[in-house]
């Protein structure tokens, strides 16, 4: 069996992913990253110069993850770095560069569930009519901007990556390309339509006649946004100089399932629209709703908590 190091394999891992598996850009990145945290940790641990995958034991791989604890990083912070741990000694198992896999039993730390950052009714309706009252950047734009994340629940990611031809001809769905190359279809209410209808036209002005660009949301200069030029846009409105309630454009995914939940969707119908692999990733949004539910009964009940 040939000795390989971690470095070299590593590389190899990453090359694999993106070009067999195919996963996003970003998958790969994070992969990156946490495999750049592993080689750190293992020198950490006096494992220097190229460590082998052979001399990579369990408990090499249990004091990293107790070493990034120290560090006091995030619980889903710690379980992405084991996850791409254990997806690399996988893959070296299974191509019998190590005889035995030292990440099998490695576990994840226990990760609190969080109620996602959701908008109120007032809170959002004032974000987006903030781009034609505070005429901060680009009105048209911002406004559909806005209105589109509303009433699609996109990640940001995808909004960005949208493009014309992904539009049906009359506007009223779209389909997006989502996490694990997984294309699914979004809807557009009447209200996102008329901004697209009222951007248009003012996109088309920025465009170069012989150029070519695929993106719906572009910048001054006739470029596609970027996912960071969306989060900067949502901040800026957002922020002292708009609504000064900070929020994300992720914010506007989670208000837009847990409308949905709130007026009798569906759960397995939610979990579709966002894209989510895991109904269980749904099921936060359920948080939500069972405190929304107390709260009205307190209120509305002759004897309900004062």
């Amino acid at each position: 069996m040939t000795e390989r190091t971690v470095s070299d394999t590593a590389e190899e891992f990453l090359v694999y992913q993106e070009n067999v598996r195919i996963v996003s850009p970003n998958t790969v990145s994070g992969y990156r990253l946490d495999l750049e945290k592993l080689q750190r940790l293992l020198a950490a641990q006096r494992l220097t110069g190229p460590v082998l995958l052979s001399d990579v034991t369990p408990e090499h791989l249990r004091t990293c993850v107790a070493l990034l604890v120290r560090e006091k990083r995030a619980p889903a912070s710690i379980n992405r770095f084991v996850a791409a741990v254990r997806s690399l000694f996988a893959y070296c198992h299974r191509l019998q560069y190590i005889e035995s896999n030292p990440a099998l039993e490695l576990k994840t730390v226990k990760n609190p569930v969080r109620v996602p950052r959701f908008m109120t009714e007032n809170e959002v309706n004032a974000l987006i009519e903030a781009p034609e009252q505070k005429e901060l950047l680009w009105a048209a734009r911002d406004y559909c901007i806005f209105e589109v994340l509303y009433s699609t629940g996109c990640r940001v990611s995808e909004l960005a990556g949208l493009k014309l031809k992904d539009f049906s001809p009359d506007m009223t769905w779209a389909i997006v390309h989502g996490k694990g190359n997984k294309d699914r279809r979004v809807f557009l209410t009447p209200e996102a339509v008329k901004a697209l209808t009222m951007y248009l036209p003012e996109r088309k002005m920025k465009i170069p006649a012989e150029k070519h660009v695929p993106e719906v949301f572009i910048n001054q200069r006739g470029t596609g946004l970027s996912a960071r030029s969306i989060r900067t846009i949502v901040a800026r409105y957002s922020g002292v100089e708009g609504t000064n309630k900070p929020v994300s454009p992720h914010s506007f995914r989670h208000t837009f399932a847990t409308v949905l939940l709130n007026n009798g969707a569906d759960i397995r119908v939610v979990q579709e629209l966002l894209g989510h692999s895991s109904i269980s990733t749904t099921q936060r949004y359920t948080h939500i709703t069972a405190s929304r539910l107390i709260e009205t009964y307190n209120r509305a009940h002759p004897h309900g908590k004062e």
